[in-house]
């Protein structure tokens, strides 16, 4: 049988929703762009963000107490007058909440919360739940985008977590980019980004459509959660359709290959019910194909040619991005060239 997870209420103009540096306390040294980013959600969605009760205390206090980050989450999730959260800004260390967390108070008090990155560690365990999360914007990225929010990353947010549920399809961003920008200069913040035209999906392989519930995040992140007691179980992975991305650490095309391998020797590649790909920040042309190559392998070696597989697809690392219901279920049709989710 197929998991079910709780869809947790929408975020109505009027929610207020936490802001949560489960990861990095960095957002302490870019305060301006933590502002920005309230007021662009504000304006687009009529949330009003309030921050975490240690939210705001600082990289190395933070850094310091793993636990205090888990309170926050925890805080936002008990107190009634909090109706989401979402992500401030990724790291690498999330992992450490994991003795803290409480899969009991998630799953009594469900509550939408967004996040990517290392957020994925906070993500899986709302799944482990039974709970919908959303792999999507952190407050400081596309949230905060230079020049205003990207109206792509607008509907994407809309759809999975403002209006009422129905299904939709999903579409490759018009354009794209990676380029960084100095968060620290406030003067820039009004400065739009240089943008790459869009350039589509790409359908590795597949022929059939195929339908299961979204599982993933970022790759790094899972592999450092991999073996994990927060590591889902065979029974999540079972039927998943999975949505994997890489992140500014640039892995190179091989070790996702190894990484795939894992979900290969666990059992996870022959269970699924398709692969969503996310278009990889800072690879090059050669290094896309070498990447495609590899998962193409990877399904080889583990039986699943079979397996609908869309590449390219704007969710991660690069903006703008989608926000995708973890935990909700995806349609995959390579013959018409449509994925239509269901929230």
């Amino acid at each position: 049988m197929a998991p079910h997870f709780i869809r947790p209420p929408r975020l109505l103009s009027g929610s207020r929703v936490a802001a949560l540096s489960l990861s990095s306390g960095f957002v302490t040294e870019v305060m301006g762009r933590y502002h920005a980013g309230v007021r662009q959600v504000a304006a687009e969605f009529g949330w009003e963000v309030v921050p975490a009760p240690n939210a705001l205390r600082g990289p190395d206090y933070l850094d310091a107490n793993p636990q205090a980050r888990a309170d926050d989450l925890q805080w936002a999730l008990q107190n009634p007058d909090i109706h989401g959260m979402v992500s401030i800004i990724g790291g690498d260390d999330s992992v450490r909440l994991l003795p803290f967390l409480d899969l009991e108070l998630i799953r009594a008090h469900p509550k939408a919360f967004l996040g990517y990155s290392d957020a994925t560690v906070t993500l899986t365990q709302f799944l482990r739940a039974g709970v919908m999360a959303y792999h999507g914007p952190a407050l400081l990225t596309d949230l905060a985008e230079n020049g205003g929010m990207h109206p792509f990353v607008v509907e994407g947010v809309r759809r999975a977590l403002v209006d009422e549920p129905q299904p939709f399809d999903l579409a490759p961003a018009p354009e794209w980019t990676q380029a960084r920008m100095d968060w620290a200069d406030e003067g820039a913040q009004a400065v739009r980004r240089p943008f790459h035209p869009g350039d589509g999906w790409v359908w590795l392989q597949g022929e059939r459509a195929a339908e299961g519930h979204l599982m993933g995040g970022c790759l790094e992140v899972l592999d450092m959660l991999n073996g994990t007691p927060g590591w889902p179980g065979p029974e999540l992975w079972h039927g998943a359709v999975l949505a994997l991305e890489t992140s500014n650490d640039v892995p190179p095309p091989h070790q996702v290959g190894y990484w795939l391998r894992n979900y290969a020797g666990q059992g996870i590649l022959a269970g699924a019910a398709g692969l969503l790909l996310a278009r990889a920040r800072d690879y090059t042309g050669e290094m896309v194909g070498e990447l495609y190559g590899w998962v193409r392998r990877v399904l080889r070696e583990a039986g699943r040619e079979d397996l609908p597989v869309v590449a390219n697809v704007d969710f991660g690392h690069t903006s703008p991005q989608l926000t995708l219901p973890l935990g909700g279920r995806v349609r995959l049709d390579p013959a018409a060239g449509r994925v239509t989710v269901f929230p």
